[in-house]
């Protein structure tokens, strides 16, 4: 059923190449019957257009009998002024989709097209209201954006500027490390040649540090015995 059904949609052109499955199968066929429905659809709908066209037309020529028998009016009797009312009165029967020409049926059919036009400008108010607010908060995120932006391009280069700082200390620290171990290698070789030379070991850098050491412990050791010392001062001969 659907290879025939697809040869007739396609008719001379080659259906074209799909990979035949039960699932591809079963959606052809789907649309197969859908297709069918609304095809019965559309066949119905003509012969009900094809039946009211009849209907219509029959009115009408009933309705000319009836001018030109009863009141002996015709399209050629009537003047040009009636022939343009006449034409207009159809028209706007036609445009508002009345059912005949009365009044009654003018004034609903206007009335209905009036109400919908205040509706539609009442809608369109309150699109505008929307739309003007929608502008207000889009205008509100694009300066928020371009703020944030610019904060960001401050932050970047304030970041930039203290690795460029944080660099230059880092170099210089290395800097000022090579310098203390090549002063101290110095140091230590300016040592060894001094004790090479017959420097005594006691006036070494070391050496007097640990006599400096010495020598406060000592004062430090001494100074209650000064304080003593002071008080027998103080007695008479």
């Amino acid at each position: 059923q659907v290879a025939l059904w697809l040869k007739k949609i396609y008719g001379d052109v080659p259906v074209p190449e799909y990979e035949v499955n039960e699932r591809t199968v079963d959606i052809l066929y789907e649309l197969m019957k859908y297709n069918r429905e609304r095809d019965k659809d559309v066949l119905l709908m003509i012969e009900d257009m094809k039946d009211r066209a009849a209907k219509y037309e029959k009115e009408a020529k009933y309705l000319k009998e009836v001018l030109e028998k009863g009141l002996r009016l015709s399209e050629e009797s009537l003047s040009e002024e009636a022939t343009t009312a006449l034409t207009d009165l159809v028209e706007g029967a036609m445009e508002l989709e009345v059912e005949n020409t009365s009044l009654t049926s003018f004034y609903t059919a206007i009335n209905s097209l009036t109400s919908e036009l205040l509706e539609a400008r009442t809608k369109n108010q309150e699109m505008e209201l929307k739309l003007n607010a929608l502008r207000k908060k889009l205008t509100s995120a694009l300066t928020l954006e371009d703020k944030l932006e610019e904060d960001i391009k401050k932050v970047k280069e304030s970041q930039e500027a203290e690795n460029a700082k944080a660099a230059s200390r880092s170099k210089n620290l290395k800097f000022l490390e090579d310098k203390s171990e090549d002063l101290k290698i110095r140091i230590s070789n300016a040592e060894k040649d001094l004790v090479a030379a017959g420097l005594d070991q006691s006036l070494m850098h070391e050496a007097l540090m640990k006599s400096s050491e010495e020598l406060a412990a000592m004062q430090k050791k001494i100074e209650p015995m000064k304080k003593e010392l002071k008080s027998y001062h103080d007695l008479p001969p």
